[in-house]
């Protein structure tokens, strides 16, 4: 029984208890001064008042110890144990949330791969479910941009199924996708990033296919962007959204095209938005092509190819796909989007009025991809994506993240990444939670004259959709982002010829 009390008092002794208030103060603020978000003059105050908790505990405990009511211990020492014992609690808790964070920022920072998604498809109706319901089929196959990874694909798919005989080769992925609508070929081995050219005579390709298996090969991703001091310079990221969903780092077209152009000095920032159909010279050879189709070749292209368009340097890139808008919106608990038109979307059939709109992800999603129900399409459409993007900001730079931390976290992972590094990601934000700045952002978009041609590289000898872009108007821009480079305040009057102008 004395061995029983012993225990009892060893445990309910205030330096047990205050030992562990201790140590988990000490793991919480050495976890937050590795998070390095937290400015200093709030980290400092913080452990100084940590450390006070812990001393007037140990007082209020003290004086609790002295025997009143027939040898009770004092009730306010045994409350201040249970708070102390709480208080170690939720700093634990908050620490695994700190290092969860610290987690995050090293996940999403520093991307240096690419992935090239291989896939054999069928026709919807076909009866194989699974790849070796289609060993001895035909398969079609075609060598047009890509044969390193096709060729390991097959590789790889024979040495499932063992080696296939009836290998059909086809010059174009016109051609392919044609093959196998007419019954040439049971299947075809085609990388995710010649969708669009599969989808040149069959427009529902998608949803009239389905892929049986997929096949994903990791490559090293280099790009041509300077770091610089992200607190100190002007900056510019190029935002790209691809058209998939899944692995963001997968190789496919580039949908969405934003250049954000960072002053953290004067707080300002400039949103430039180039239409997916822009006509630009490819970076690699030269050629004409739409910018959509550079996605194909990969980031680093897409970037040079736009540095060449503006005369521009990028120094950071960062990329999300349908998968991530979904995600990180609905994580953001929904937000707020104004809409200069009315309409319904083509994809998800939501009415979107005129004015404040207030959305989920999938909504967002349909909302930023609709161009067909806008009065001027694609020019719109771009309009709408940076709308998305200041709703989103704005939601990320209120107080309400705090209280869904985690679940945007979990969004975003996955979703999301840029070669920003982890160090650069965090002086932003303990910049801005340092002095909690308003920010002022400008919108501005790259225009043209759309026309059908069969001349660009990517679709040569395919009529398609192309906007030529007004050289006068796209040498405003330079202007713009050159001053704004420069570390000057920019205005509206700034950019009030860019958004009047009319070609």
């Amino acid at each position: 029984m004395k061995k029983k009390n012993k225990f009892i008092s060893f445990i309910t002794s205030k330096y047990l208890i205050l030992a562990v208030q201790l140590i988990a103060t000490a793991i919480f603020v050495y976890f937050v001064y590795q998070l390095k978000v937290v400015p200093t003059k709030y980290f400092i105050p913080g452990c100084i008042g940590l450390v006070l908790l812990i001393i007037i505990f140990f007082f209020i405990m003290k004086s609790g110890q002295k025997k009143i009511d027939k040898g009770l211990r004092s009730k306010r020492s045994i409350i201040t144990k249970l708070v102390s014992l709480l208080v170690s609690i939720l700093l634990m808790v908050a620490s695994t949330f700190v290092v969860r964070g610290n987690d995050f920022f090293n996940q999403v920072s520093e991307a240096t791969t690419q992935n090239y998604l291989v896939s054999v498809i069928t026709m919807k109706d076909h009866e194989a479910t699974k790849l070796k319901d289609l060993d001895g089929a035909n398969f079609g196959v075609s060598y047009q941009y890509d044969t390193t990874t096709v060729t390991r694909a097959i590789a790889d798919m024979e040495e499932e199924i063992g080696e296939q005989k009836h290998m059909n080769r086809y010059e174009e992925y016109s051609a392919l996708a044609d093959a196998l609508y007419n019954g040439e070929v049971d299947a075809i081995i085609v990388g995710q990033e010649y969708d669009a050219m599969l989808e040149i005579n069959h427009p529902s390709f998608k949803d009239e296919t389905k892929v049986i298996k997929s096949y994903e090969y990791e490559s090293k991703l280099t790009v041509n962007t300077k770091q610089t001091n992200v607190t100190e310079n002007t900056f510019t990221v190029y935002v790209t959204g691809i058209d998939t969903y899944g692995s963001v780092n997968t190789v496919s077209r580039s949908d969405v095209n934003l250049l954000v152009t960072v002053n953290p000095v004067e707080k300002q920032i400039l949103m430039t938005s180039i239409p997916r159909d822009c006509e630009i010279e490819l970076n690699k050879n030269g050629e004409m092509d739409k910018l959509t189709h550079t996605g194909i070749y990969g980031t680093a292209e897409t970037i040079s190819t736009i540095e060449d368009f503006l005369d521009i340097q990028i120094n950071y890139f960062a990329r999300t796909n349908f998968s991530g808008i979904t995600n990180i919106v609905d994580a953001l608990g929904g937000v707020t989007v104004n809409s200069d038109y009315e309409f319904t979307t083509l994809h998800g059939n939501y009415e979107i009025v005129k004015g404040e709109n207030e959305m989920d992800g999938d909504k967002a999603l349909c909302f930023v991809r609709e161009r067909y129900s806008l009065p001027n399409g694609d020019f719109d459409r771009g309009k709408n994506q940076q709308k998305l993007l200041e709703a989103m900001l704005d939601k990320a730079m209120s107080a309400k993240i705090i209280t869904n931390f985690d679940n945007i976290l979990s969004a975003i992972e996955g979703t999301f990444e840029t070669d920003m590094s982890s160090e650069e990601i965090r002086s932003l934000l303990n910049m801005q939670l340092d002095d909690m700045a308003e920010w002022e952002v400008f919108d501005i978009q790259v225009t043209g004259e759309g026309y059908m041609t069969d001349e660009t590289y990517s679709m040569s000898g395919s009529n398609v959709y192309v906007m030529k872009p007004y050289r006068k108007q796209v040498n405003l821009i330079k202007d713009v982002i050159d001053k704004i480079e420069a570390g000057e305040r920019i205005s509206k009057d700034d950019i009030k010829d860019i958004t009047d102008y009319e070609g």
